[in-house]
């Protein structure tokens, strides 16, 4: 009889022993499903600001082309119209990856030193038309437009909003180098639906590398304040020679050096 009881005793454990494994094997499998965590994507990289430097005046030669192999873009080269080499400096500097935009002449105020073709206030609105057209064909890959020299057609409405017309048929931004406090470009740009933005800082207007390296500080201060700047400089060996030794610090330093287009609006 005891060993009757003990059996079923057994029996009864090892039926609870069983119960127990199978519930915690349900209980296991239908436990809900914890989603893996999300991915925190990286956050984004923080810039001081950026800056687009433009180098105005290519086209008459092809002399610093291999200084410009050393530069690496996003860099902006705005070449003059209807020159010898207006053609074969736009299509170098669109292979080597430069930005590139026509630089307009314009006329200034006191008229001397005018390039071929330089838009008068004198001309007629068709003649100005005409004009743009001519030099936008002379400079193949050109996204937009600068003005060279300047002071007194910028300052004239009949004259930009001829030629600002023209841009918009393009879908052209403009870059007024702002070489008059009483420039008009910016107000007919608006009204013209002309993407727009003005020079901030010329770095050359002394051709000396100190003078030169103290404006890209100026334009880096600027681009701190601001969260962008733009600087203009032109095609000479001392500038060039500058931006290759100071882009790469300005870089290190938080800053975003990007083409002049991503600046207009």
């Amino acid at each position: 009889m005891r060993r009757k009881k003990e059996k079923r005793y057994r029996i009864a454990i090892a039926i609870l022993s069983l119960v127990i494994v199978v519930q915690g094997l349900i209980i296991f499998y239908q436990r809900p499903k914890v989603a893996p965590p999300e991915r925190i994507p990286p956050l984004p990289e923080v810039t001081k600001g950026k800056i687009a430097i433009v180098i105005d005046d290519l086209g008459y030669s092809l002399n610093n082309l291999d200084i410009f192999k050393q530069i690496k873009p996003p860099i902006t080269v705005a070449v003059l119209p209807n020159l010898e080499y207006s053609a074969s400096v736009a299509k170098n500097m669109h292979r080597l990856g430069f930005e590139v935009i026509l630089h307009l002449p314009l006329e200034p105020l006191g008229g001397q030193g005018l390039e071929k073709n330089t838009i008068l206030t004198s001309m007629d609105e068709g003649t100005i038309r005409d004009n743009v057209r001519r030099a936008l064909k002379s400079v193949p890959y050109c996204c937009g437009i600068s003005n060279h020299m300047g002071s007194k057609a910028t300052q004239d409405s009949r004259v930009m909003g001829a030629v600002l017309q023209e841009a918009a048929k393009f879908n052209f931004f403009f870059l007024d180098s702002y070489v008059s406090a009483d420039s008009v470009c910016q107000e007919l740009a608006r009204k013209s639906g002309v993407r727009f933005n003005k020079r901030d800082i010329f770095l050359d207007n002394k051709n000396d590398p100190v003078d030169i390296r103290r404006q890209m500080q100026q334009l880096k201060k600027k681009a701190n304040r601001a969260g962008q700047a733009i600087g203009i400089g032109h095609d000479r060996r001392n500038t060039l020679s500058v931006l290759i030794e100071e882009i790469p610090k300005i870089k290190e330093e938080g800053y975003e050096f990007v083409f002049v287009s991503e600046l207009v609006e």
